[in-house]
C-alpha cells in the first residue's frame, strides 16, 4: 500500500470514529495507525500538503479527547512521538505548528487524578523529549496546569514519574521568562525549592542533575542561588558535572550536564570561579578525549559545551593551548595510560568530524566548525601579542593538514542526492567560509589558504548558489523554500567576501570576482541582505556593494528596484500581521494545524499586475521617465516583480486554505465550548441558591480555620522534612565516621607499607653492591679461566711431548726384552753346554777351568743386566705416575693409554 492510499484510509477512519467512537471503529483507527507506523512516511505527513494536515489535525484531536480510550490514545502518541524522534523537521512541525505539547498537557491534565497510569508516564517521557532545547509557547492549553501538575508530582514514590517531572520542568524553565514567572508566582514555590534541594541528595545522578538544572533557572540570580552556587559549593558541582560528562553511562543524562554548565557559564562569577577550578586541565583534556567517541551526539554536545567555553576568554585560551599543542612526550604510571590515551590528539578528532558525511548528524560537522573559528580567533590574538610562538607555529602546521580536507567541503555536490543534502551542504559551506574568513585574519594563514583555494571551486559555489537559489524563487513559494533561499543569499555574500581578501594575491580569483559582481543574479542576495535585521549581514552587503558599484555592467537599478520591493513587502507583512493577530490569538488559543506563512492583500497585488501591463502595453511612461535605462534591464525588472507577486499569490492561496481549516475547527470547539457553558452555569446557579445561605455564616469562620490548619499542615510539613533531613544528615555522620576509620587504616597501611619500602630499599641498595662485588669476582674468575685455558693448553703441549717419549721409551723396551731373551737363550745354551762339560770335566780340567772362566763371566753379564732392568723400571713407574697425573688434569681423555701403561 502507498503512502497516500494508506494516509487517506487513515483520515477515513479518523472520521468514522469522530463520527461514532464505537470498539470497531477505534479497533480500525488503530490498525490504520499501526500500518501508518510501518511506513517510513515522516517526510509525507510534515510536508504542509492538505491530506497529511488534515491527518495530523484529526490524530490530534482524537488523542486530545478525554473519551478516548487510553490504549488508542497512547499509539497515537507512540505514533507521532516516533516521527518526533526520527526527523528533526517532524519534531519542529508537532511542536510549533501542530500543538503537540498542549494536545499532551491537556491529557495529563484530563487523568491528574491517576497519575500512576502508564499514559501519564508515557506522555510526560514524550514532553520531555519534545521540548528539550525548544522553547514553549506559554500560551498553548493547560501549561498552567502541567506546572502545577509537576511541582505537585516531583515528590512522588515512583521514581520514574519523579525523574520525568524533573526532566520535563528542567526543558520548560530553561530560558522562559514567563514559565518561571508562574512557577515563582505559585504558593507552593518554597516547598518546592525544599524539594529540589534535597535530591541533590539523591542516589541517581540523573535527578541531581535535573534538580540542578532546574535550580539554576529559577534561582541563580536570586538569594537561594547565590547561596547554592557560592565559592564553596560550585566546585563540588563542577566536579559533578565533568564526572558525568566524562563518565555518564547514558546520553540524556550528559546532554543535561552539559546544558546546566553552558546555562551557568553565561553568569560572569561563575565563569571566573570555573577558571580558578584546580581540576579544570585535567577535566578539559578528559572532555576532549571524548572527541574520539564514535557516538555523534556526545561528539556533538562535547563540542557545544567547548563553544560555550570559547565564550570565556581564559577559557578559550586553555582550550586552545590544549587542542593545537602538539602533546609533549612524558612517562606516566601504568594506571593513567587510558586516560593519556583518551586526551591524546584532539585535533584530529575535530578534522573527523569536520569531515563527517553530510548525510551523518548535521549538529557534529557544524559544532566542530564553529569550535574551530573560535580556537583561531584565539590564535589571532595570541599572534599579534606575541603570546606564544610555538602554539602560533603549531596552529600553522594544524591548519596545513586542515586545509586539505577543509576545502574539499566546498566541492558542488551531486545534484541527485536531493534537496535535504543541498540544504545540508549550504549550511556546512557557510560555516566553512566563516572559518576560512577567520584565517584570513593573519597574514601567514591567508597565504597557507591562498595557496591551496582555487577560483574555481568559489566560482562553482557561488554559480550553485545563484542557479539554487533562482530555482526556488521560480518554484511554489513555502516557508522551507524561503528559508534556504535566505541561506543561500548569505552563503553568496560570505563566499564573495572570500573572494575580495584573495584578490590581490591571485589574479584569476579578481578577474572571478568581478565576473560575478556584475551577474544580474547577484541583485538578490544584495537586496536580501541590505534589508536585513542583522547587523552584520548588511556590513557585508555595504562591503560588496562598495566593491561592485564602481563596475560599468553592475545592475544598480535592478538592485534599487529589488531593495524597494523588499522595504514594501516589509511594510505589508507588518501590517497583515497587526491585522492578523486578533485571529492569530483564537487560532493559537483553539491548536494550530497549519504553518502560518507570510502573505500580503491581493487586492494591491491585483491592482500593480494591471498597472504593470498597461505600462507595458503603452510604453510611452517606461521612455519618458527612463530613457537612458536599458530594455532589456527594465524587462528583468517587471519579470522579477511578476515572479515575486505570483509567489505572493500562491502564499495567499495556500494561507487562506489554512485559514478556512482554521476557523472550521474554531467553530466547531467554540459549538461545543458554549454548550458546556450552558450545562456547567445552570449547573452553577443550582449550587449557588443551596449554599449561598450557608457561605455566609461560615466565610469568616472557614477562612481563619483554612488559615490555621494550612499554618499547621506547613509546619508539620516542615518538621517531617526536618527529621528526614536530619536522619540524612545522621547517615552522612555514620558514613563519613566509617570513611574516617577506613581512612585511618588506610593511613596506617600506607605507613607499614612505607617502613617496607625503605626496608625493600635498604635490602635492594646491599643486594646491588652484592651484584657489584659478585660481577667483579665473575670478572677475576673470568681473567683465571682464561689463564688456566692457556696453562691447560701449554699441559696438552706438554703431555703431547711426554707421549712422544714415552713411545720412544716402549721401543726402547722392546729392544731390551728382545736383548734378555736373547740372552736367556743364550744361558739356556750355556747351561746345556755346561752339561755337558760336567760330563766332560773329568776328561780334562783345562777344558773344566776354561769353562768355568767363560761361566764366571756370563754371570757377571747377568747381574749387570739384572741391574739395568730394575732401572728400567723404575723409570717406567714414574712416566706411569706422570701419565696418571696427565690424564687427571685433562678429564680422563687419556683413560685407555693410562690403563695399558698401568697394565704394562
Amino acid at each position: 500500500m502507498d503512502v497516500s492510499t494508506c494516509l487517506k484510509s487513515l483520515l477515513l477512519a479518523i472520521r468514522q470514529y469522530r463520527n461514532n467512537k464505537s470498539a470497531l471503529n477505534s479497533s480500525q483507527l488503530q490498525k490504520h495507525i499501526e500500518d501508518v507506523s510501518g511506513l517510513k512516511c515522516g517526510g509525507v505527513l510534515f510536508s504542509g500538503q492538505v491530506l497529511p494536515s488534515e491527518c495530523l489535525s484529526g490524530l490530534m484531536e482524537v488523542a486530545g479527547d478525554p473519551n478516548t480510550s487510553h490504549a488508542l490514545t497512547g499509539s497515537i502518541i507512540s505514533l507521532l512521538a516516533q516521527f518526533a524522534a526520527s526527523d528533526g523537521e517532524a519534531r519542529e512541525a508537532l511542536h510549533s505548528s501542530y500543538n503537540f505539547t498542549g494536545t499532551l498537557a491537556s491529557i495529563i491534565h484530563c487523568n491528574r487524578s491517576t497519575p500512576e497510569e502508564p499514559l501519564v508516564l508515557q506522555c510526560l517521557n514524550v514532553l520531555q523529549r519534545l521540548t528539550y532545547s525548544v522553547r514553549t509557547q506559554h500560551c498553548a492549553s493547560h501549561i498552567h496546569e502541567l506546572i502545577s501538575f509537576l511541582m505537585q508530582h516531583v515528590q512522588s514514590s515512583n521514581d520514574d514519574i519523579v525523574k520525568a517531572c524533573l526532566g520535563l520542568m528542567a526543558n520548560l524553565c530553561r530560558h522562559d521568562i514567563s514559565v518561571q514567572s508562574h512557577i515563582k508566582s505559585q504558593s507552593n514555590v518554597k516547598a518546592f525549592y525544599r524539594a529540589l534541594i534535597n535530591f541533590l541528595c539523591h542516589n541517581c545522578l540523573t535527578v541531581v542533575v535535573f534538580a540542578l538544572s532546574i535550580l539554576s533557572s529559577l534561582t541563580l540570580n536570586e538569594e537561594v542561588g547565590q547561596k547554592l552556587f557560592n565559592a564553596k559549593n560550585i566546585h563540588q558541582t563542577f566536579q559533578l558535572i565533568f564526572n558525568i560528562t566524562v563518565n555518564g553511562d547514558g546520553t540524556l543524562t550528559r546532554n543535561y550536564a552539559v546544558d546546566l554548565l553552558v546555562d551557568l557559564l553565561k553568569n560572569p562569577k561563575i565563569a571566573d570561579y570555573l577558571t580558578k577550578y584546580k581540576h579544570l586541565s585535567v577535566c578539559l583534556s578528559e572532555v576532549l578525549g571524548l572527541l574520539h567517541n564514535k557516538h555523534p551526539d556526545t561528539a556533538s554536545k562535547v563540542m557545544e559545551l567547548l563553544v560555550s567555553m570559547c565564550s570565556v576568554p581564559v577559557l578559550r585560551k586553555l582550550i586552545c593551548e590544549t587542542v593545537l599543542r602538539p602533546p609533549a612526550p612524558r612517562l606516566q604510571p601504568a594506571t593513567r595510560k587510558g586516560v593519556q590515551a583518551r586526551g591524546s590528539e584532539p585535533s584530529l578528532a575535530l578534522i573527523h568530524w569536520v569531515t563527517s558525511p553530510l548525510d551523518g548528524p548535521e549538529q557534529c560537522y557544524m559544532q566542530a566548525l564553529s569550535l574551530l573559528a573560535e580556537l583561531f580567533e584565539s590564535v589571532l590574538v595570541f599572534t599579534q601579542e606575541a603570546i606564544d610562538s610555538s602554539l602560533c607555529s603549531s596552529a600553522q602546521s594544524f591548519v596545513e593538514l586542515l586545509l586539505q580536507e577543509v576545502l574539499v567541503l566546498l566541492q558542488s555536490p551531486d545534484s541527485t542526492e536531493g534537496e535535504q543534502l543541498l540544504k545540508k551542504h549550504c549550511l556546512r559551506a557557510g560555516r566553512v567560509v566563516d572559518f576560512l574568513l577567520v584565517l584570513c585574519g593573519d597574514d601567514a594563514l591567508r597565504m597557507l589558504v591562498s595557496q591551496r583555494l582555487s577560483p574555481e571551486v568559489c566560482v562553482s559555489q557561488v554559480e550553485l548558489l545563484l542557479s539554487y537559489s533562482q530555482d526556488l524563487s521560480g518554484s511554489t513559494c513555502t516557508t522551507s523554500n524561503y528559508q534556504l533561499s535566505q541561506v543561500c543569499s548569505k552563503v553568496v555574500l560570505k563566499t564573495l567576501e572570500l573572494m575580495s581578501h584573495f584578490k590581490q594575491q591571485m589574479p584569476d580569483m579578481e578577474a572571478s570576482f568581478y565576473r560575478i559582481l556584475q551577474d544580474q543574479r547577484i541583485v538578490t542576495p544584495i537586496s536580501l541582505a541590505m534589508t536585513s535585521n542583522c547587523r552584520e549581514h548588511v556590513q557585508v552587503a555595504l562591503r560588496i556593494l562598495l566593491e561592485a558599484a564602481p563596475l560599468p555592467d553592475f545592475p544598480s537599478v535592478i538592485l534599487g528596484d529589488s531593495i524597494a520591493a523588499n522595504n514594501a513587502y516589509r511594510q505589508k507583512e507588518s501590517e497583515l500581521s497587526i491585522r492578523s493577530s486578533p485571529a492569530s490569538e483564537d487560532v493559537s488559543f483553539v491548536g494550530k494545524s497549519f504553518p502560518m506563512m507570510h502573505a500580503e492583500p491581493s487586492g494591491s497585488a491585483c491592482q500593480s499586475i494591471d498597472s504593470l501591463i498597461e505600462k507595458l502595453q503603452n510604453g510611452v511612461e517606461l521612455q519618458e521617465k527612463v530613457k537612458d535605462v536599458h530594455m532589456s534591464e527594465i524587462i528583468d525588472v517587471y519579470e522579477q516583480k511578476l515572479s515575486a507577486l505570483a509567489c505572493k499569490e500562491s502564499r495567499l492561496q495556500d494561507l487562506l486554505e489554512a485559514k478556512a481549516l482554521a476557523l472550521s475547527q474554531a467553530d466547531r470547539l467554540i459549538a461545543q465550548y458554549r454548550c458546556q457553558r450552558a450545562q456547567a452555569e445552570a449547573e452553577a446557579r443550582k449550587l449557588a441558591s443551596l449554599l449561598k445561605d450557608t457561605e455566609r455564616k461560615k466565610e469568616g469562620l472557614q477562612a481563619e480555620l483554612n488559615d490555621h490548619l494550612l499554618e499547621v499542615e506547613r509546619l508539620k510539613s516542615d518538621s517531617q522534612q526536618l527529621l528526614e533531613h536530619n536522619g540524612r544528615l545522621q547517615e552522612v555522620a555514620d558514613q563519613h565516621q566509617e570513611l574516617k576509620g577506613t581512612y585511618n587504616q588506610l593511613l596506617s597501611r600506607y605507613d607499614k607499607s612505607e617502613g617496607m619500602l625503605k626496608e625493600l630499599q635498604a635490602a635492594h641498595i646491599s643486594l646491588t653492591q652484592q651484584a657489584e662485588g659478585l660481577r667483579k669476582s665473575n670478572e677475576g674468575l673470568k681473567l683465571q679461566q682464561e689463564r688456566t685455558l692457556a696453562e691447560m693448553a701449554e699441559k696438552e703441549q706438554q703431555i703431547k711431548c711426554l707421549k712422544t717419549d714415552v713411545l720412544e721409551k716402549e721401543r726402547n723396551i722392546t729392544g731390551l726384552e728382545n736383548n734378555v731373551r736373547r740372552q736367556e737363550e743364550q744361558i739356556h745354551e750355556m747351561e746345556e753346554n755346561i752339561s755337558i762339560l760336567r760330563k766332560e770335566l773329568n776328561k780334562t780340567e783345562q777344558a773344566r777351568k776354561d769353562t768355568s772362566i767363560k761361566a764366571s763371566s756370563l754371570e757377571l753379564q747377568k747381574s749387570q743386566l739384572e741391574a739395568k732392568l730394575e732401572k728400567m723400571e723404575e723409570e717406567l713407574s714414574k712416566h706411569t705416575q706422570m701419565i696418571a697425573m696427565i690424564h687427571s688434569l685433562s678429564s680422563g681423555k687419556l683413560k685407555g693409554d693410562a690403563t695399558a701403561n698401568l697394565s704394562l
